[in-house]
């Protein structure tokens, strides 16, 4: 007799049945805190499609190719919703992000729907019934809604009733509970907060000539950026976007099509369907209101140049802001501001930033193929510098992602971040007990509901935690010794300010470039990078007694010059070379 399921797509356990094997879509539906609710359950958990690296990277491939003609269509649209005649370049620095998301996310769960469809027979699923439609009101929004369970439901949902395959019965639960992860409710201190910024834009405002360079979450330390200001001859500012209150979903405001949904293609015609319910409202009915308030906003009206690290993702008011100076040609350049550039094999958000900028400042890498990438120096370390304790322990750090995937780039995605915690248990389980001992695991700021600390107490009751509220730069300078185990920032600041550092990571989910493939060779031969947990585990029980003997030899401090002269470059002269480079553009 074949077994027929009911397919579970999400945590939320109210769509959940009680009398019938289910599938459960991925492992982002089976909360660790909640393992008494699943674990004696009749289930299956499918297999992840993204778990074959070849389709990965193919379907990276297609994205990225699909992601050109909808940016296109869209732009020609809204030219034509809002009577505009902006370039592509515009709307891409304005939704370019939101789009990218949307489709990398949507595809994920459509590729699941497909698979589970192919290898299980499912009769049944429940969906929310008053969730038929969730809609972001702008990036940001849209940055922490879409990985939640509510959302997802949502999306799978529509997806569902969107598979001509599908044969399933479809069972509708009521949703009564309060949607407060979708709303923008602010508390009195975030409020204040806002004030303060506001007044401190009035001030700068007073200050600031026309011409001046405009900086926004520049990733400079703060004196360094009133210092580097000071340098181009302009008062120091400080300036903070307004918020801005978006109006309510306009139903009929979205009743406009997409030229591909003509496709033959299953799965574009799915995201041209979707695409004008899910369009964030800043785009559509909240965009006059966010024109007018760029036509009222007190920035530099010519400025020599615009900079930023940080705004180009979410900040709907920079980004408009910035777009309509680009159509004027005023500069627009785009700082690195974390780790992972440069070394990556794939991703969304490098390449996004390299193409809306004119020019993008790298922590020292550079291209062949593309001379927007301008070598640079790490700009979060420019006057910044850090002493660690020889004589403290050592410092574990830890990462969580999304339990549904986001946007995409070489590294584990969604429930793949299990092996990834494994990983991380089988180096401790590696060190000799006392060692052990003087490791403290500091977790992610943000758990994304994996239940982080309950997973690493399951595993080792006397384990040290940090649940990520000290600050890191405390907890460093308490320690002798870093150990990464992700490819992000920690561990080139680290290499930079020379504190002796131990990596590791799974290289099957870590993808590196061939260009930085000879610079990581050089700390796998100096024994600061380890393939497996082992290897990393040994080196540090190795080393321990006097670390600084091996730190301070010459093949490793050689290999660590160079891997930072490439990808974490700190100079003393970096301000000059800054003012520079702006005076250049």
């Amino acid at each position: 007799m074949i077994k027929r399921y009911c397919l579970v797509s999400t945590a939320d356990e109210r769509t959940w049945p009680e009398d019938k094997p289910i599938l459960f879509l991925g492992e982002w539906c089976k909360r660790f805190s909640r393992k008494n609710s699943w674990i004696d359950l009749d289930s299956e958990t499918l297999r992840y499609h993204w778990n074959d690296r070849k389709k990965l990277i193919e379907d990276y491939n297609f994205l990225k190719e699909l992601h050109e003609v909808l940016l296109n269509e869209l732009s020609t649209q809204l030219n034509r919703i809002h009577k505009k005649n902006y370039s592509t370049r515009y709307w891409r620095i304005l939704i370019g992000p939101w789009l990218g998301y949307f489709t990398q996310a949507l595809f994920d769960r459509w590729s699941t729907l497909n698979l589970s469809l192919e290898e299980f027979d499912i009769d049944r699923c429940y969906i929310l019934s008053n969730s038929s439609s969730v809609v972001a009101s702008d990036m940001k929004d849209f940055d922490s809604l879409f990985i939640d369970d509510k959302w997802n439901e949502v999306i799978f949902g529509q997806l569902i009733q969107n598979l001509s395959e599908s044969k399933m019965n479809i069972n509708f639960v009521d949703d009564q509970l309060c949607d407060s992860s979708l709303t923008n409710k602010r508390a009195l201190y975030s409020k204040l907060k806002d004030k303060l910024k506001i007044l401190l834009s009035k001030l700068s405002s007073f200050l600031t000539r026309k011409e001046d360079y405009f900086f926004i979450s520049s990733y400079i330390p703060l004196f360094t950026q009133f210092k580097l200001q000071l340098q181009l001859n302009q008062f120091p500012s400080l300036w903070f976007s307004p918020k801005i209150d978006y109006p309510e979903v306009d139903l009929n405001k979205r009743n406009w099509v997409m030229e591909s949904l003509n496709s033959k293609d299953k799965f574009i015609k799915i995201v041209c369907q979707l695409i004008p319910k899910h369009i964030p409202i800043a785009y559509l009915e909240g965009y006059n209101l966010l024109s007018q308030n760029i036509e009222n906003i007190k920035w530099p009206e010519n400025p020599k140049a615009i900079f930023t690290s940080n705004a180009y993702l979410g900040d709907e008011v920079f980004k408009a802001w910035a777009a309509k100076k680009t159509e004027n040609g005023i500069p627009f350049i785009i700082g690195q501001h974390g780790g992972h550039f440069g070394v990556t094999q794939f991703a969304f958000f490098e390449e996004h930033q390299i193409k809306v900028s004119d020019n993008f400042l790298s922590w020292g890498w550079s291209s062949q193929n593309n001379s927007k990438i301008k070598p640079f120096a790490n700009i979060k370390l420019l006057n910044n510098k850090l002493k660690y304790n020889p004589n403290g322990d050592a410092l574990m750090i830890g990462l969580t992602i999304p339990r549904y995937s986001y946007h995409l780039y070489a590294a584990p995605i969604s429930s793949q971040l299990l092996s990834y915690f494994s990983d991380q248990f089988n180096f401790i389980r590696a060190l000799p007990h006392l060692m052990q001992q003087k490791i403290l695991v500091r977790l992610a700021k943000n758990d994304n509901g994996w239940d982080q600390k309950l997973r690493w107490e399951n595993e080792f009751s006397d384990i040290n935690i940090d649940s990520g509220d000290k600050s890191i730069r405390k907890l460093l300078k308490n320690s002798r010794i870093c150990i990464s185990t992700y490819n992000a920032t920690s561990y080139l600041e680290t290499l930079s300010w020379n504190m002796p550092t131990i990596i590791f990571w799974d290289e099957k989910y870590w993808d590196l470039n061939q260009d930085a493939v000879p610079y990581f060779k050089l700390l796998i031969d100096a024994g600061i990078f380890h393939k497996t947990p082992q290897s990393a585990a040994k080196k540090i029980t190795e080393i321990w007694d006097d670390i600084d003997s091996w730190w301070y030899s010459e093949q490793v401090q050689n290999a660590r010059f160079k891997f930072c002269e490439r990808f974490s470059r700190v100079s003393d002269n970096s301000l000059n070379e800054f003012r520079s480079l702006l005076n250049k553009v």
